[in-house]
């Protein structure tokens, strides 16, 4: 099955989560299946569909009520039992898509507990590219082990879409390397797309996942619960963080992370990171490149005789 079909599928899959006149709207209007990105709702506006390169503008103004029948469908006609999800601000539905959340944000105690009068619904297509990490095995892989490695980028880069390819080679292996025991600490549900215990996407035979939980909490229950050989965590640069990946590494775990960043500079300068560059716990950084998907802007490995970071 080509790239378009699947991708027309998946639309066929958000689809259901719109009334009927926005689902007609949107299946009248669009031929670049393959393209969408995003479908975003908004109170008393257009539709606006966000393509690769562009974006499509569906002369229909949505409604409250279109708004409110999208979210029936989301969550089955129980809201309450999608209360957590909610207050995270986005709900993940069958095929791994996600729809993000804005409206009246309730705050208790500096936490969410509702968003009510919701005002704007953003489905994000759900997109595997298998492959498209085949290019930092080589920066990666270790004699059935791995370097402790810090893919960063700036946002849009495809982090996420690496590491999650990244993981689903690397759990199940090839004729020449052996698959490796991965434990994702999913904290947002961004690389699984977990429906109903089930991940949506493909992340190897070899990976356990925990989600919903904060990474710091996470990486010490993975490490103590599934014995895995590596760990997989997605944008790294919270308070405590960088202490729970060193009990990590300490315990014999290695890790594979992604941050936010442009230059070795923005990392090494994270107060809350930078201790793991000072001992020199990240083995490697690898910049992808903000131009070219794909392809490495800079690679750097850990120099044990002089303490620093080198290019190579």
């Amino acid at each position: 099955m080509n790239c378009k079909i699947i991708t027309e599928n998946r639309i066929f899959e958000i689809s259901k989560y719109f009334s009927e006149i926005i689902r007609s709207k949107i299946l009248e209007n669009i031929e670049e299946y393959e393209h969408i990105e995003e479908i975003r709702l908004r109170n008393g506006k257009p539709i606006i569909i966000k393509l690769l390169n562009n974006e499509k503008i569906i002369d229909y103004i949505v409604s409250t009520e279109d708004l409110l029948k999208s979210l029936e469908k989301i969550t089955e006609n129980s809201i309450y039992s999608y209360q957590n999800q909610i207050c995270n601000g986005f709900i993940t539905v069958n095929g791994g898509h996600r729809v993000g959340i804005s409206g009246n944000v309730a705050v208790e105690n500096d936490k969410v507990v509702n968003i009510v009068h919701i005002n704007s619904l953003n489905f994000r297509v759900a997109r595997e590219v298998k492959g498209c990490s085949d290019f930092l095995i080589k920066h990666i892989y270790n004699s059935n082990s791995i370097y402790n490695s810090l893919i960063m980028g700036c946002p849009g880069s495809g982090k996420t879409t690496v590491l999650r390819d990244l993981i689903r080679n690397l759990s199940n292996g090839d004729n020449n390397r052996n698959g490796i025991n991965i434990g994702l600490i999913d904290e947002r549900s961004e690389i699984s797309a977990m429906y109903r215990g089930v991940p949506q996407t493909d992340l190897g035979i070899r990976t356990d996942v925990l989600e919903n939980i904060p990474k710091v909490i996470g990486i010490k229950m993975m490490v103590r619960s599934m014995a895995p050989q590596v760990i997989a965590v997605d944008e790294i640069g919270g308070i405590d963080e960088a202490d729970s990946i060193n009990y990590a590494m300490c315990s014999g775990v290695k890790g594979i992370f992604t941050a936010h960043g442009e230059s070795i500079n923005d990392i090494k300068n994270n107060p809350e990171l930078k201790t793991l560059f000072h001992k020199g716990i990240i083995e490697k950084i690898l910049v992808l490149d903000r131009e070219k998907r794909g392809r490495l802007s800079r690679r750097y490995f850990f120099d044990k005789c002089s303490g620093e970071y080198k290019e190579y």
